[in-house]
């Protein structure tokens, strides 16, 4: 997947992520609470010392070691508090910012097993890792930091303002005056800010597309010697991705610079004015002291602001990607009132189907139809082959059954159902794929072989192993069907793996079977005992098969040719044979590599 273009402001982000407090309103509750409790003492600090030193300059004798004390144990117990509550924000604030991220990263990951086969063609692996994992990692900082510096800073400010102002109003509207001026002129910084996060997240995409692809392909990579190749590679993305976050920080260095400036300039205001309010006596002494405090700790949230605002992006720009991603729609869904698939006889029926894999409208030059008008009637337990040159649609055609992709024109039933009124899930249940490629998944034999059924019991995942051959290597492993695979199975052979991703079908026991080149990769030994398995996982089942090898299908009921003009031919191995057209050119071209 490309870089995503879509841009959304940080009004529509904020939006987008609030209902996501909904399931924490009591935790999210409290958590403000104590965020207010927390600045409590704080804002009473300079009232304190401005009392006590204007007491001091005005009748030092009313200034009492009992009214010291008294003030002494209030300021304690404010303290005290700010410290429980301290304790809540910093442990409760963490927790449910950390089960938003849990929530969003089980939405994100749940959104992406309803897309098509095309979003993943189109998608790096990598990228979309990176938005599942890393991008969310700041939402949990961003998710309760956020409300809380808002609302931290709205009562410091609003506290602030009315009593400055009863102290004296033009140093206290010029002050404040300052405060929109501050956002304002970094406005700019900001949103390159967010940029250059963007980039950062991106990239990180491509740091993990590339270690992906190179630890995948680890053997190919050896076998050619070239790993100082795949380490240039590498460097190359790290070294970028280093100018990318140096990008960041030196915008982030201009921010802090701009808002340290305009900082020094709002102490300047209050001391040069202070000062002279001070020297004409317009000001108490402890009003003024009471002025420069609370002009402190209002410029220590703004600066508590500024320094969040490297949260601040990062959580928007976590947000901001997981949106993307959420703002794909799966382009293969359930119709309202889609029809559940029942009692499967297996009649399948193609009528004057066409498809393209090209649906971008706005190049309709470049759409090229990989079938077209494609017409097929197969029938209840009927065992079909397609074989043909390669790219001339055979696994397209499969996977337009199991409705992998949505065809262009034209029907293709089940039972007389169109398969586009049939609920996604309820099709696919009934259908079972052998394919060449075997994903075996890291884990156990067992665990892999119960995926066709989930809720199999050891004895049926035992028996589909025996009915697809597979027992008899699994049976001599130390660790039998609790053996670990490894790696996409990387610890077992092809002809293994095939026998595995066999005894799952069995284990699914669909109506419908359909076998993609199951053998072709196998080598000769490992090629019987595999077509022994799906002879006896075709017996009663509406069974389509794809083959190179026509050896493999020479006993089908019926075997389609399939070419770039369509279904050239039809009919059993001897019919075609006889016919003397492109079913034996084929044939014969495979016969004769076969010998030399």
């Amino acid at each position: 997947m490309n870089k995503m273009k879509n841009k959304y402001s940080n009004k529509q982000l904020v939006k987008r992520f609030i209902p996501y407090y909904g399931n924490y309103k009591k935790i999210f509750a409290f958590d403000m609470l104590s965020a207010v409790f927390t600045v409590v003492s704080e804002l009473t600090l300079p009232v304190i010392i401005g009392t006590i030193t204007n007491k001091a300059s005005s009748d030092i004798s009313s200034l009492t070691i009992d009214f010291i004390l008294r003030v002494a144990l209030i300021y304690l117990g404010l303290k005290s508090i700010e410290i429980l509550a301290s304790y809540f924000m910093q442990k409760y604030g963490h927790i449910m910012g950390a089960k938003i991220e849990r929530d969003m990263r089980k939405e994100v990951f749940t959104h992406i097993q309803t897309l098509s086969d095309e979003f993943y063609s189109n998608t790096k692996i990598g990228q979309l890792m990176a938005r599942i994992t890393t991008d969310l990692f700041d939402v949990t900082e961003f998710s309760h930091h956020f409300p809380e510096e808002v609302l931290v800073a709205f009562v410091k400010g609003t506290v602030a303002f009315i009593i400055l102002i009863n102290i004296n109003v033009p140093l206290t509207l010029i002050m404040f005056t300052m405060l929109p001026l501050m956002f304002i002129l970094t406005k700019t910084v900001r949103g390159k800010m967010r940029d250059r996060q963007k980039d950062q997240r991106h990239h990180i995409g491509e740091i993990n597309s590339n270690i992906e692809d190179s630890l995948l392909g680890i053997k190919v990579i050896k076998s050619f010697a070239n790993e100082d190749i795949e380490i240039e590679k590498f460097e190359q993305n790290n070294h970028k991705f280093l100018d990318i976050k140096s990008g960041f920080y030196s915008v982030l260095a201009k921010f802090h610079m701009i808002t340290r400036f305009l900082d020094a300039c709002m102490y300047m205001i209050v001391l040069i004015m202070g000062g002279y309010l001070l020297i004409n006596g317009s000001i108490e002494p402890g009003d003024f002291v009471m002025y420069i405090m609370y002009t402190t700790s209002l410029l220590t949230t703004v600066i508590r602001i500024v320094d969040f605002s490297e949260v601040f992006e990062k959580g928007m720009t976590g947000i901001e990607r997981f949106a993307e991603i959420m703002d794909v729609t799966p382009k293969i869904n359930d119709k309202e009132n889609a029809i559940e698939l029942k009692d499967v006889k297996g009649h399948i029926m193609f009528n004057d189907v066409t498809f393209s894999y090209n649906d971008d409208m706005t190049h309709p030059e470049l759409r090229k139809d990989v079938l077209k008008n494609i017409s097929i009637d197969i029938f209840p337990g009927q065992k079909i082959a397609i074989v043909g040159p390669s790219g001339g649609g055979k696994t397209t055609l499969t996977n337009l059954i199991p409705r992998f992709y949505d065809i262009d024109s034209g029907s293709i039933t089940i039972d007389g159902f169109d398969v586009r009124d049939l609920q996604v899930s309820s099709l696919r249940n009934n259908i079972g794929m052998v394919q060449q490629d075997v994903y075996l998944f890291s884990g156990s034999i067992k665990e892999n072989i119960r995926y066709g059924k989930p809720d199999a019991s050891d004895e049926e995942v035992k028996r589909a192993s025996e009915l697809a051959g597979a027992s008899e290597f699994i049976d001599i492993l130390p660790d039998k069907y609790d053996t670990y695979v490894g790696e996409r199975g990387i610890k077992l052979s092809g002809g293994q793996k095939q026998r595995i991703s066999i005894a799952r079908v069995f284990l699914k026991n669909p109506p419908i079977l359909i076998l993609d080149e199951a053998t072709s990769a196998l080598d000769n030994k490992s090629e019987q005992i595999v077509q022994q398995s799906l002879e006896k996982l075709a017996k009663g089942r509406t069974t389509i098969t794809i083959a190179h090898r026509l050896s493999t299908v020479i006993n089908s009921d019926t075997i389609l040719v399939l070419t770039d003009n369509g279904i050239e031919e039809s009919g059993t191995h001897e019919q075609l044979l006889a016919n003397g057209a492109a079913y034996s050119r084929l044939y014969n071209t495979i016969e004769n590599r076969s010998i030399q």
